[in-house]
């Protein structure tokens, strides 16, 4: 009996001692912030849940990615092309896609011909993960070409194009639900992982992730960057241009829950983050509650972070997404029904 009540007691102060290690980091309580250039920014409505946003560097084409993630009940969402000024209202682009329509992570992948397309995941009410691949046309407008699901990619959240075909995606969790769901979240267990689809099959790439979030690939598609929320840092792979094995080479803190990453033309990483995970809970739960937001600039080669955006008043709350072009930086946010247009120093 009192071998039992010693492990026990050994469990309980166990997992008391990882809910501090994982939680007091997450909850921004050792973080300082302080509001940086939101004041400079412009507000630009577009629709509940502008999730993702990236940017066709060649034509200035902002494209968003929007569905309401409070209540999965409610019409299909979109994807939005903008100009990136925001000096004209966006226009919803993807009628052509699938019905049962709630898109999230987004990513553009341009051809050496001019070639484009866009892959987006899309989390259908009726159950499932698709990767839904559209030609893009004038104007930014969407054609659907075709959908990819595959049983390793169980529950993604954001995508890489590699090319017109083939892709990585994290999954964010290994359990999205149920007990097991619970103790991976609150505990920061690292059972989520990443995917890959090679044109005609996929599996799983890189396993032991603690709550993978955005994923993205450097222009010479030699390497992948992947963001740990939970774990607060950025992983870099080596990516075998053949296989598509990818091989950890480092990690990169960055004192924040790195949400979605987007290239810059320089190579920089800018990243949608979530300071402070508690204030970000409770801004899911009620709309009127602020969670901040925050957008990162990290160099890859050096692990230098500069923040670059800090909002505390919630003229958008929850930012998941910092894209850039020029200067001008876009940031989108997992449930507002709008973006921020911001010009840069």
């Amino acid at each position: 009996m009192r071998t039992v009540l010693w492990v026990f007691l050994f469990v309980v102060v166990a997992v008391v001692i990882r809910l501090a290690w994982v939680m007091v980091p997450a909850s921004g309580a050792l973080v300082s912030l302080e509001e940086t250039l939101v004041d400079q920014c412009t507000r630009v409505e577009v629709a509940p849940g502008t999730e993702d946003v990236t940017i066709d560097q060649a034509t200035g084409i902002v494209f968003v990615s929007a569905a309401e993630r409070r209540d999965p009940d409610l019409p299909r969402g979109g994807i939005y092309a903008m100009p990136l000024d925001g000096s004209a209202s966006p226009a919803l682009v993807s009628t052509d896609a699938p019905d049962d329509f709630r898109p999230h992570g987004i990513s553009l992948w341009s051809g050496a011909d001019g070639e484009k397309r866009l892959f987006v995941i899309n989390h259908p009410k009726g159950g499932g993960h698709v990767v839904e691949i559209f030609d893009v046309g004038a104007g930014g407008v969407l054609m659907h070409v075709k959908g990819v699901a595959f049983d390793a990619m169980h529950s993604p959240n954001d995508l890489v194009a590699v090319d017109g075909e083939r892709f990585y995606a994290s999954n964010d969790r290994g359990y999205p639900d149920g007990l097991l769901g619970l103790l991976e979240t609150y505990l920061a267990l690292p059972l989520a992982s990443a995917v890959y689809w090679d044109g005609s099959e996929g599996r799983v790439e890189v396993s032991g992730l603690n709550f993978a979030n955005g994923v993205n690939v450097s222009a010479d598609g030699r390497t992948v960057y992947i963001a740990e929320v939970l774990a607060r840092q950025i992983g870099v792979y080596d990516r075998d241009m053949d296989t598509g094995a990818l091989t950890q080479t480092k990690t990169i803190p960055v004192d924040t829950g790195p949400d979605n990453i987007e290239m810059a033309e320089d190579g920089a990483l800018w990243i949608g983050a979530h300071p402070r995970v508690f204030d970000f809970l409770a801004h899911a739960g009620d709309p009127a509650a602020v969670a901040p937001s925050q957008v990162i600039r990290v160099d890859p080669e050096s692990g230098a972070v500069d923040e670059v955006l800090v909002d505390l008043s919630g003229k958008l709350s929850a930012s998941s997404v910092g894209a850039v072009s020029a200067d001008t930086l876009v940031v989108g946010a997992v449930f507002e029904a709008g973006v921020l247009v911001c010009p840069l120093p």
